[in-house]
């Protein structure tokens, strides 16, 4: 017998009152409004991707699917568009957003199916919408969009109406005033603002410099020396191109409804992308791709560029990734740079695969993968010629992660509120210290909290702790601080062992998976105390070489291990300006 209210969101206008309540998960319980929620007879689903062997097994369909749909739409948006593109222009402009958007569906869609299928729940409230609100208009704003309960409730609004309509009784509420919320910009200094008026007076001046077939570099991830030297070297006058937003272009549900017409499915979750997809497809790839193209068109870029660089535009910059698959189809080959940490270790990655499936060269922090030239380890280039210290008498830095409440693109990671657990192992980690040495923990939270009030958190449990906001530059921190504990599988730590600082990592290897090659390498570092699985044995070490951190450090047997370790994942080449024009030249 169904018996309580179903939340989808935090978004407590659609709460009941006085009524027992399932909530679809932790992100429906902000810890800022515990006051509200914790007094509710109210129960929490189990969150299906707890089960990591059936996030695994769920990732391997759901690219399945992807591939599928990827197909469809290139036809559909030929068809429309009166164009003949490849299938790998469609993979480079169309494929961020829907291999996301597939995998969000896919859990927003389980989670609801598998509540109401043991009959847990019997009514419910969605917000009653303009049908065209939060229909982003490209990558860029999708990505801004998809953190948000707004969002997020409008998905799961549309789920339950459309394929659950008749289980239990769906309540439309009215919404009232609507705008598109989007995730918080960063503040800028007074130099970083002079920066940018500096970019955009160049940039205008550029058209003027530009040759017709020149190599193409944006948002590549190296240091503005480096890519000055780089492009002088190849022979061309150095600019620094900026990001481009596509026209702004209201949707049209019309023309989405009666033209776009996605592939039928194989299975259930197909049917419910046949559905969703012409309700949430950016409009800059169905009404407004011939204001994209125009854009397009309009760009002061080379005409003919020997090669494109780039290690971030892909993501999320349609107006490049607009210009870039039509100038690979006239063969300027794409090349893409690692922009961080946790690549070539992950069993499974979305954003990993997309970007070597697209490119002509993949160039790594140092590995490669037998079988897959593509991938060409360079070293991590960002920290060419930076000279790193650490105090020995200094602090110690505590490195924290955050994520989405909601969960989004895939790769092993925890996913939504598997971040819970996560939190409680950093506590765990700090109640293993000694009270006087957790007085020397400067903890650095994550610039972007997601809705988790990670600062609440900490404060609750450890009211003396020394939080750090995440706003200070991580270099300034580190060079004050005698260790660094990273926390995650991410940038960080690389970085930290690039730069020869003393570091202890530690993290839940069930919610960090490794690939089984990966894990000789991490066997390694736990046998001199660098890498732990559990919070106690890294609180263990940190105790136990606090006194003389050097002494440990740079013990021959840590450096050897340290050495073997960097060669791999994250080594600074010696002449990495001359190793980038050879494999420019021998592409182009």
């Amino acid at each position: 017998m169904r018996t309580r209210y179903l939340v989808t969101t935090a978004d407590e206008r659609t709460w009941p009152k006085d009524q027992p309540i399932h909530f679809l998960g932790e992100w429906c319980r902000r810890y800022s409004r515990k006051n509200v929620w914790q007094h509710m007879d109210s129960v929490v689903a189990p969150y299906h991707w707890d089960d990591r062997k059936k996030l695994f097994e769920d990732y391997k369909f759901i690219q399945k699917v992807y591939e599928e749909q990827l197909k469809g739409l290139s036809f559909e948006l030929n068809q429309i568009h009166g164009v003949d593109h490849s299938l790998r222009y469609w993979r480079i402009l169309l494929g961020p957003w829907l291999g996301q958007f597939i995998q969000m569906l896919f859990d927003r869609w389980f989670m609801l199916k598998q509540v109401i299928e043991q009959n847990e729940v019997s009514a419910c409230k969605v917000l009653d919408r303009n049908k065209e609100c939060l229909i982003p208009n490209d990558m860029s704003h999708f990505r801004q969009l998809i953190y948000d309960d707004d969002w997020n409730e409008k998905i799961y609004g549309q789920l339950l109406e459309v394929f659950w309509g008749n289980d239990l009784h769906v309540e439309r509420i009215s919404a009232g005033i609507e705008f598109d919320q989007k995730t918080p910009g960063v503040s800028k200094n007074w130099t970083m603002l002079a920066k940018d008026l500096a970019k955009k007076i160049l940039s205008r001046l550029y058209p003027l410099m530009v040759k017709e077939n020149e190599y193409f570099l944006i948002s590549s991830y190296l240091s503005l020396k480096i890519n000055f030297r780089l492009q002088i070297q190849l022979g061309q006058f150095p600019k620094v191109w900026q990001f481009i937003a596509p026209t702004n272009i209201k949707p049209d549900l019309q023309k989405r409804l009666g033209s776009l017409i996605t592939i039928e499915g194989k299975d259930a979750f197909s049917d419910v992308l046949r559905k969703m997809i012409p309700l949430h497809i950016p409009t800059a790839y169905l009404e407004g791709y011939d204001a994209l193209i125009k854009k397009e068109n309009d760009l002061p870029w080379p005409k003919k560029p020997k090669v494109i660089f780039t290690s971030n535009s892909y993501a999320y910059d349609d107006v490049f990734n607009s210009w870039a698959a039509k100038k690979t189809e006239k063969g300027t080959p794409l090349i893409i740079g690692q922009h961080g940490g946790h690549f070539g270790m992950s069993p499974w990655a979305f954003l990993e695969e997309h970007q070597i499936a697209i490119s002509d060269a993949w160039i790594s922090w140092g590995w490669s993968v037998k079988g897959k030239p593509k991938i060409k380890p360079v070293g991590i280039l960002k920290e060419y010629g930076k000279s790193v210290n650490y105090d020995p008498n200094g602090k110690g830095l505590m490195m924290e992660m955050s994520m989405s409440r909601y969960s989004y693109h895939m790769y092993a990671v925890p996913v939504a509120g598997q971040l819970l657990s996560y939190l409680e192992d950093q506590y765990r980690f700090i109640a293993a210290l000694s009270e006087p040495l957790r007085e020397e923990i400067l903890v650095r939270l994550y610039p972007f909290d997601f809705g988790w009030d990670e600062k609440d958190r900490w404060r609750d449990r450890f009211s003396k702790i020394n939080i750090d906001s995440g706003d200070q530059p991580i270099i300034n921190l580190v060079e004050r601080s005698r260790i660094l504990i990273s926390t995650y599988n991410s940038t960080t730590y690389l970085e930290s062992l690039t730069w020869n600082i003393p570091t202890i990592i530690f993290w839940n290897p069930e919610h960090w998976e490794l690939k089984e090659d990966v894990k000789p390498y991490f066997e390694k570092l736990k046998s001199v105390g660098i890498f732990h699985e559990t919070p106690e044995s890294a609180a263990n070490q940190m105790t136990t070489v606090w006194d003389d951190v050097a002494d440990w450090w740079e013990s021959d047997e840590v450096q050897n291990v340290l050495h073997q370790f960097c060669d791999r994942f994250s080594y600074i080449p010696k002449n990495p300006i001359d190793e980038l024009v050879t494999i420019f030249k021998e592409i182009a």
